[in-house]
């Protein structure tokens, strides 16, 4: 394309060039030519005086010598007589071509040895006609034509030259930003999607490249999303995990034992190398697609009860409070449901047989708030576990068995809704997880917190009454 571009300018410019040259290097000859004959008209014109008085040979001689062509001997003066013509100076002319002039009374040019002859009539003071011959060189009526044409053909090829740097130049600015597009869209399918296309160029291109880089971001986020599916469906497979493995505990001793809760171990590995993998393949996203929404009190009514069966297994005591009445949340139904999964998960994970839990619903008028709380160890840094990965890292960076992954879903959908997540310490004396929805795409108020922990309030008095004011303990880090 761009060699096209410069062809073609070329071949345009070339015939401007020849179009303008040509005709004006034969205008200009043919100055040069008039300006040589006019000087030479000037010149015969300077004997017309001596002629008008004279014809004596001797005056005219001397008037012929005084003028400068003809004491060059350039300069001749014909006169007619009835015995012989009077001929004075150099004659180059024949006598036919002056007896022509004489008879027809006008100037006239006729081409001599090493040049032309002007032919000049002249009246004398006796009614007869005189002719004055004035030579001029061949190399006076070209004079500066050689130079003119040599400056037209510089100008010439100076503006091909120049058309055609510009041609390329033009050319290189919209090639290379097709190239560059080329280039990256190869790169885009060969699986580089940290690729862009500078946006710069023509403006068809500029176009281009920024519907490239459009395409580009939403390929990144469509990959984004699809790997952030598959961690957060892979995390949903904890609460049937978590199912199998408390069954498994409660299975005995014995082969078949041994062999579920290996199988059972076995699978949780998998899912959490699943998690990982996907997690350290996808670029962090913002927010989660929520959906329709729902009713939160539906939803936390159904998990509650699917938790309730196996919290009377283990002796755990559970508070249920604010789901009496229907709250609808910008949240679809699956993403509530793994929320809270994660976060009960957690509970049966991270905290001993027989603590207890709570989960109360409170409903601001602009934002719905969840407490998660229980009765457990609570968690050392809040911080660091809100971060996606954390949690599952020890203090010296290794793997303590969890991928982190669960408050990161419950964060994510909080967020979605203009809301956020917390962590605190719980009246029950372990941890207090806050989930803030915002109704309206708004960050709720953060006032009005206590209503959340009269729950909590009323199972650890409950579980102090009952177990002497001291809740079972566990080691090791939460969530």
């Amino acid at each position: 394309m761009r060699w096209a571009l410069v062809k073609v300018c070329l071949a345009v410019t070339a015939m401007v060039v020849i179009a303008f040259a040509v005709p004006l290097g034969l205008v200009i000859r043919e100055m040069a030519s008039d300006r040589a004959f006019s000087d030479a008209e000037r010149q015969a014109a300077t004997i017309a005086p001596a002629l008008s008085i004279t014809t004596d040979r001797e005056e005219l001689t001397r008037a012929v010598l005084s003028t400068e062509p003809g004491d060059r001997g350039r300069l001749a003066v014909h006169v007619p007589a009835e015995d012989r013509p009077l001929d004075i100076g150099t004659r180059r002319a024949t006598p036919k071509d002056v007896e022509t002039v004489r008879k027809a009374g006008r100037a006239s040019v006729t081409e001599v040895t090493g040049g032309f002859a002007l032919l000049q009539p002249t009246a004398l003071s006796t009614g007869d006609i005189a002719v004055v011959e004035v030579f001029v060189a061949e190399g006076e009526v070209s004079n500066g034509v050689a130079t003119a044409w040599l400056m037209l053909a510089g100008v010439g090829v100076a503006l091909i030259v120049g058309s055609v740097a510009v041609a390329d130049r033009l050319g290189v600015r919209m090639v290379q930003p097709a190239q560059r597009l080329a280039g990256a869209a190869q790169d885009l399918g060969e699986g580089r999607l940290g690729t862009r296309v500078p946006e710069e160029g023509p403006t068809e291109l500029r176009s281009a490249a920024v519907a490239f880089n459009s395409m580009a971001d939403q390929v990144v986020q469509l990959l984004a999303n699809e790997r952030e599916l598959a961690a957060d469906l892979s995390h949903r497979l904890r609460t049937p995990l978590t199912v199998l493995r408390l069954n498994a505990a409660s299975l005995g001793e014995g082969p078949a034992a041994e062999q579920t809760r290996a199988a059972v171990q076995q699978l949780e590995h998998e899912v959490d190398t699943i998690i990982r993998t996907a997690r350290e393949q996808r670029p962090q996203t913002q927010g989660v697609q929520t959906g329709a929404g729902c009713d939160a009190s539906e939803v936390i009514r159904e998990r509650m009860g699917f938790w309730s069966a196996l919290a009377e297994d283990e002796g755990r005591e559970v508070g249920l409070a604010g789901v009496d009445r229907t709250v609808r949340i910008p949240v679809a139904r699956p993403e509530l449901a793994a929320a809270l999964d994660a976060l009960l998960g957690n509970v049966f994970r991270h905290t001993p047989e027989g603590t207890a839990f709570a989960v109360d619903v409170h409903h601001s008028g602009d934002a719905v708030i969840v407490l998660v709380s229980d009765a457990g160890p609570g968690i050392p840094d809040p911080k660091a576990a809100l971060a996606r990965g954390a949690s599952g890292r020890d203090g010296s960076g290794g793997s303590v068995g969890s991928t982190g992954l669960g408050l990161d879903i419950v964060r994510r959908v909080a967020e979605s809704t203009g809301g956020d997540l917390r962590i605190g310490r719980s009246v029950l004396g372990g941890t207090e997880v806050r989930i803030w929805i915002g109704l309206h795409g708004s960050r709720p108020e953060r006032g009005r917190r206590g209503h959340g922990r009269r729950v909590g309030r009323r199972i650890g008095r409950q579980r102090g009454g009952e177990r002497g004011g001291e809740p079972r303990t566990a080691t090791g880090p939460q969530r």
